[in-house]
């Protein structure tokens, strides 16, 4: 494996990290259509435990499938493929070296009624499957957010251990927080800052409205003169909040939308110094052909 400048000078900002880790981190970073940018897309395929089956694949049944889901990721020249246990052994074999896979480990569902996650996976399902990272979400604000740090320092630890990636999930929910909140620039920040500071060597976060939602943070803003006007500008903030730019920040692609508006999210990330995006539902609801089609035009402008 050859690594560009670009790629080394990233996997330096991981400082106490062994030998197998850094190389998984290089698996990342060297797949794909972007391999050597140092950006990354991943495809995410855990809709199916946060939605339900037919919310997540009856626009398109072909992704009822776990294979569909490889194909479309290995077709596109993706990062990598992050998903529940159930969906990686249906073609872990199959795919066995095509593309980076991340076991993630945690999940919840909408019949729940509270604003948790169940351990699902194990670094030892991950090592068996020949993944490259586990995935964690994390719900900073929830009642249970101290119990989800707890889970993930014992599986970050085991992880790393083993050579694996961490990727942390790190969406904003809970009492004390609406729905304009949970994606506030100044919240996501602080989300992203959190998983930052659990180890997690990637952390996906949403990408940050212009709201400033906590009241003790807006004065701060405003004297500060934090530009929070554009996207490019709020996700250079994210980005920043994560010590600096030394760890990996990659924004979600949300619920599904226009293809217009996808692309100008994807070219605000770019903008603001993003690492990359992991998108499920904006490619994987759509007609293989078409979805093909926008994964291009998604790599293509990470390659800047």
């Amino acid at each position: 494996m050859t690594l560009t400048p670009k790629v080394k000078a990233i996997l330096n900002q991981y400082e106490s990290d062994n030998p197998g880790t850094k190389m998984n981190l290089a698996r990342l970073l060297n797949a794909g259509k972007l391999g050597g940018t140092g950006k990354l897309v991943i495809l995410p395929v855990d809709q199916g435990f946060e939605h339900g089956p037919a919310r997540s694949f009856a626009a398109n049944p072909a992704a009822y499938d776990p294979h569909y889901h490889f194909e479309l990721a290995i077709e596109a020249g993706l990062s990598g493929y992050a998903a529940p246990l159930g969906m990686l052994e249906c073609g872990a074999a199959t795919y066995a070296g095509e593309i980076p896979l991340i076991r993630k480990c945690n999940s919840s569902n909408s019949l729940a009624t509270e604003k948790d996650q169940a351990v699902t996976g194990t670094v030892s399902d991950a090592l068996r499957l020949g993944c490259s990272a586990i995935g964690f979400t994390i719900y900073p604000g929830s009642e249970y957010c101290f119990e989800q740090m707890e889970e993930l320092r014992e599986l970050a630890a085991e992880a790393k251990a083993a050579g694996l990636a961490v990727i942390v999930w790190s969406y904003p929910r809970g009492p004390v927080l609406d729905k304009k909140a949970e994606t506030a620039v100044d919240v996501c920040a602080y989300a992203a800052h959190m998983a930052a500071l659990t180890g997690a060597h990637i952390i996906k976060v949403k990408p940050p409205t212009e709201v400033v939602a906590l009241d003790a943070n807006k004065p701060v803003y405003e004297q500060n003169k934090i530009d929070v006007a554009t996207l490019a500008a709020r996700v250079q903030h994210v980005v920043q909040s994560c010590f600096a730019g030394r760890r990996i920040v990659i924004f979600s692609g949300g619920a599904h939308t226009s293809t217009d508006e996808l692309l100008q999210t994807i070219q605000g990330i770019q903008d603001g110094g993003g690492f990359g995006s992991i998108i499920g539902r904006n490619v994987f609801q759509r007609p293989k052909a078409e979805a093909l089609a926008l994964l291009d035009k998604i790599t293509t402008i990470f390659k800047g």
